[in-house]
């Protein structure tokens, strides 16, 4: 229906429909998206701050007479926020010995790398874990197996992740590990007073043999069957 103005316009607004809801009616989860969107996430193009907290193991090896020490620097996001997050952000390896010099630049360019990308990088315990030096490995102090020199630079990180709270321990619950100090007992107990230990610093019993699994000289012949006494696999189940 058309309708004549006969008046001069002096001012005008637009008519709303009485069931659209009013624009001042805030949208709740409008209201928390941009919260959402300052929680700040690990990548390549974050920058590195002047200070990073970090920690420094030292490595001591039969392959050298010269010790290495591996320095994990992390990167604390969101700080003092409830999204805090410690990450690690670069790595580096320093020994007097330089025969390995390329290849351990090499991985420590390569790791840091990984680090800054973000993400789950746990996967790098793993990978390096499964190196193998073809001159054969060691035990190190304590009586666990290491297959090559990289593989115990997975085991440094390993240890460095589960500091952090990346990586949890997956050894054995209370029940399994009572049940290991029992049948510890037994074979000491057995034994006599000649049992002793397997090398200086090792807590396990002179004998025990190599475990698959945690790769310690912990595994022994209980009842019929071998038991380690570091993580409690069984041969039995």
């Amino acid at each position: 229906m058309a309708i004549r103005i006969d008046k001069k316009i002096v001012k005008y607004e637009v008519v709303k429909d009485e069931d659209e809801p009013e624009a001042e009616a805030a949208d709740p989860a409008q209201e928390q998206t941009p919260a959402a969107d300052n929680v700040v996430q690990m990548h390549e193009r974050l920058e590195r701050p002047p200070m990073l907290l970090g920690a420094t193991y030292k490595i001591k090896t039969p392959l050298s007479e010269h010790a290495l020490y591996v320095t994990i620097n992390d990167i604390v996001l969101n700080q003092g926020t409830e999204h805090e997050l410690r990450r690690p952000f670069e790595i580096f390896i320093n020994s007097k010995n330089m025969d390995h010099f390329q290849w351990i630049v090499a991985l420590t360019r390569i790791i840091s790398a990984v680090f800054r990308k973000g993400g789950d990088v746990t996967f790098l315990v793993e990978e390096l874990r499964s190196v193998f030096d073809p001159r054969g490995g060691y035990f190190k102090k304590g009586g666990k197996f290491m297959p090559s020199l990289v593989a115990e630079i997975g085991d440094v990180i390993e240890c460095h992740l589960r500091m952090i709270g990346l990586l949890r321990d997956e050894g054995p619950d209370e029940h399994q590990r009572r049940l290991i100090e029992e049948k510890r007992a037994q074979y000491e107990a057995s034994l006599g007073s000649g049992g002793g230990c397997a090398e200086e610093g090792s807590p396990f019993p002179e004998g025990a043999q190599l475990c698959p699994k945690c790769q310690h000289k912990a595994m022994i012949l209980m009842d019929g069957c071998m038991t380690c006494l570091n993580c409690g696999e069984s041969k039995c189940g």
